[in-house]
C-alpha cells in the first residue's frame, strides 16, 4: 500500500469521529495531526469535540443508563464477549493501525488487541458474579439488604501508550456494572479506539448511547469531567493531569479512579539469581521502548554485586534491536517528538548531573534512523538517589543503575519516591522476599520475575501513583455503589 493510500484510509477512519446516541458524525473543534513516529509523516487529523458535542454525548449516555442498568446481566455478559469477538475478527487491521500510530511493533499490537478482548471478556464474568450482603435487624420482621448499583455515566479517558487496551479495561468493568460509557481516546493515538467502536456499532445490536465516543485534546476531557452527568471519571496518564482532574471533579463529588506514572525501583540483592534478574530486567524496563507506567525505571543492586550485574545488563541490553515496527524487532521509536525530547533531556541533565552513559545515550547510528523518533536503549551508571534520572519518571527506554550496601537501604531508596505503583525484588532468600511485600510501599510488586498483571487481580498504585485502580473484583466493585434498604414486612 502506498503512503497516499494509507493515509486516505486513516482519514476515512478519522472522518467522522464521534459517536452519538448511536450515529457517527464530524467533530467540530480543531483538527489535530497524528504522526508516524517512525516516519514523522501525518497519517490523518483527527477534529476534536466541541463543548456543545460531549455535552451531548454524555447526555445520551445518560438517557440510555436507565434501561442499560436494567438489562439482564447475562445480556450485558454477551455484550462484552460479543465485542472481544469483533476485535479479534478485526485484528490484523486494529494492530496494523495501533503499530502505525503508536510505533509498538507488529507483535506488540498484534497482542495488544488480543488483551483488549480479553479485558472484555474477563469482565463480562461478573456479570452473574456481583455479591450483596443480607445483614440481620433488631427490629422484629425486617431485613436488611446492601445492594450494589451502578453508577451512571462512566467517563473513560485513556493514554497514549496502551490506547485499545486501556479503553476495553475501563468499558468492560463499567458496561457490565450497567453504567454506560463516554470514551476519549488520547488525540496522540486515537485512530485505532475510532476504528475498533466502529466496528462495534456496525456488528453489534447495542442500544443508543450505551456506548459513546469523543475524541480531542485536554479541553474535551476537561468537559468531560466538568459535565454534571458524568458520574465517574476513570483517567490513566499523567500524574499531573490526574491531580487537575481530581481537583475538577472534586466540585460536582464525581468519582474518580486515577491510574497515574511510576518509577518503579528494582533491588537486586547479593543472594539474587542473575541468570534470572537480568533477563527479566531487561524486559521489564524496554518493553514497549519503556512506554509503560510499571516498567523498571531505576534498578539499585547489591555492592558485591554490582560490577557483575552490569557488565551483565549491558551486554543483554546491547543485543536488543530497535527499528522498523513491522520487522518485529524488540521495539521500536517513542510516540512523538514532545516524548522524544523529554527522554533526551533527562539524559542529557543526568550526563550534566554527573551519571556515566554505559550505553546508548539518544539516536541510534545509521541513516535509516534519521527520520523518526528513535532511541537507543541506554544504560547509566555513576548515578546517585539525588539526581533527577533516579527521581523523575521517564517513561523511556533508559534505566539508572545504583548501588546499595544494605537491603534497608534498597527499601528506603525505593519508598522515598513520590510513586508508589510497582516494584522489583530478586533473591533466593525467602525470608527477603517476605520483607520486601511487606515493607516496599508499592501498589504491585513482581517478585523474581519480569512486569505484567493478571487480569483478575488488580492493578493500582500508592501514594501519587493513582487512587483507585483497575482489574479483577476490587477493581470492577469501583464502577458501583452501595445501596441499604432497610426491607420490613
Amino acid at each position: 500500500m502506498t503512503d497516499t493510500r494509507a493515509r486516505n484510509d486513516l482519514q476515512g477512519v478519522a472522518a467522522n469521529p464521534l459517536w452519538t446516541n448511536g450515529v457517527w458524525s464530524p467533530a467540530e473543534g480543531a483538527a489535530i495531526a497524528v504522526v508516524d513516529p517512525s516516519s514523522e509523516q501525518i497519517l490523518a487529523e483527527v477534529r476534536g469535540a466541541s463543548a456543545a458535542q460531549v455535552e451531548a454525548v454524555c447526555a445520551a449516555a445518560a438517557d440510555a443508563q436507565w434501561e442499560w442498568a436494567r438489562t439482564a446481566p447475562s445480556v450485558r455478559a454477551k455484550a462484552l464477549r460479543d465485542m472481544a469477538a469483533v476485535l479479534r475478527a478485526h485484528a490484523e487491521p486494529l494492530a496494523d493501525i495501533i503499530m502505525r500510530e503508536s510505533g509498538k511493533t507488529a507483535e506488540t499490537s498484534a497482542m495488544e488487541v488480543e488483551v483488549s478482548a480479553m479485558f472484555l471478556e474477563t469482565n463480562a464474568e461478573w456479570a452473574l458474579r456481583i455479591e450483596g450482603e443480607i445483614l440481620p435487624s433488631d427490629s422484629p420482621g425486617e431485613q436488611i439488604q446492601l445492594v450494589r448499583e451502578p453508577l451512571g455515566v462512566v467517563a473513560a479517558i485513556c493514554p497514549w501508550n496502551w490506547p485499545l487496551a486501556t479503553a476495553a479495561r475501563k468499558i468492560g468493568p463499567a458496561l457490565v456494572t450497567g453504567n454506560t460509557v463516554v470514551v476519549k481516546p488520547s488525540e496522540v493515538t486515537p485512530l485505532a479506539t475510532i476504528l475498533a467502536l466502529r466496528l462495534i456499532d456496525e456488528a453489534l445490536d447495542l442500544p443508543a448511547g450505551v456506548l459513546g465516543l469523543v475524541t480531542g485534546a485536554g479541553d474535551v476531557g476537561k468537559a468531560l469531567v466538568a459535565s454534571p452527568l458524568t458520574d465517574m471519571v476513570t483517567f490513566t496518564g499523567h500524574r499531573d493531569t490526574g491531580k487537575r482532574i481530581m481537583a475538577a471533579a472534586s466540585g460536582t463529588l464525581t468519582r474518580v479512579a486515577l491510574e497515574l506514572g511510576g518509577k518503579a525501583a528494582a533491588i537486586v540483592l547479593a543472594d539474587a539469581d542473575l541468570d534470572v534478574a537480568v533477563p527479566a530486567l531487561v524486559t521489564a524496563r524496554f518493553v514497549n521502548a519503556g512506554e509503560q507506567c510499571g516498567c523498571a525505571e531505576r534498578i539499585f543492586v547489591a555492592r558485591p554485586i554490582l560490577d557483575e550485574f552490569v557488565r551483565r545488563y549491558v551486554e543483554a541490553v546491547s543485543r536488543l534491536k530497535v527499528g522498523d515496527p513491522r520487522l518485529n524487532l524488540d521495539f521500536g521509536p517513542l510516540v512523538n517528538a514532545s516524548h522524544w525530547d523529554k527522554v533526551s533531556g533527562a539524559v542529557r541533565k543526568a550526563v550534566d548531573e554527573g551519571a556515566t552513559v554505559a550505553l546508548g545515550g539518544g539516536r541510534p547510528e545509521g541513516t535509516e534512523f534519521d527520520s523518526g523518533f528513535w532511541f537507543a536503549p541506554t544504560v547509566l551508571t555513576g548515578v546517585t538517589p539525588e539526581m533527577s534520572i533516579a527521581k523523575e519518571e521517564t517513561f523511556g527506554p533508559v534505566v539508572p543503575v545504583l548501588p546499595i550496601d544494605s537491603f534497608d537501604e534498597g527499601i528506603a531508596l525505593a519508598n522515598s519516591s513520590r510513586y508508589g505503583l510497582a516494584g522489583y525484588l530478586y533473591t533466593t532468600s525467602y525470608a527477603h522476599a517476605m520483607r520486601g511485600a511487606r515493607d516496599l510501599n508499592v501498589g504491585e510488586l513482581f517478585i523474581n520475575r519480569t512486569v505484567g498483571e493478571a487480569m483478575h487481580a488488580h492493578h493500582g498504585g500508592h501514594k501519587e501513583s493513582g487512587y483507585g485502580g483497575e482489574d479483577g473484583k476490587h477493581g470492577m466493585l469501583k464502577y458501583t455503589q452501595l445501596k441499604v434498604v432497610y426491607h420490613n414486612w
